[in-house]
């Protein structure tokens, strides 16, 4: 991508990056390594996707994975460095939040993970910092 573009050019579709596309944009965009292997299977786990498109690339992504009942959990929000800070994270996250709340039942726990900053776009859609919890995790 050698020109920004419009936002109008950048096009959301209910689908979501393969596996190259994915690791590309997690690295572009600072996130953590994901292997080929580990990325071709995660993505098949998938319950909702979305892909920002500009000119038959992979601009943006975001997902959503879990048991489809009682746990969703949302992943992998991404933007490209140079359209970052115009509005198309939120774009992805008002995606994800309605299908979330067009699926999900009114019982399911909904969670994330925010990186630094992110904690304000997720606040939007009604994600708060947990008071009684404390997120922990381990990488193989």
């Amino acid at each position: 991508m050698t020109t920004t573009p419009a936002l109008d050019d950048i096009v959301l579709i209910e689908r979501f990056p393969q596996a190259d596309d994915y690791r590309r944009l997690r690295s572009a965009a600072g996130l953590s390594h994901k292997s080929a292997a580990a990325a071709e299977t995660g993505v098949l786990g998938t319950l909702y996707g979305v892909s920002l498109m500009h000119d038959g690339e992979v601009v943006g992504m975001g997902r959503i994975i879990g048991d489809g009942g009682c746990f969703y959990f949302v992943v992998d929000v991404a933007v490209a460095p140079a359209l970052q800070g115009r509005g198309l994270g939120r774009r992805i996250m008002q995606t994800l939040d309605v299908w979330i709340r067009a699926n999900a039942p009114a019982s399911a726990h909904i969670s994330l993970i925010a990186d630094g900053d992110a904690k304000h776009l997720y606040a939007q859609y009604g994600f708060a910092e947990l008071q009684r919890s404390v997120a922990m995790s381990y990488v193989v």
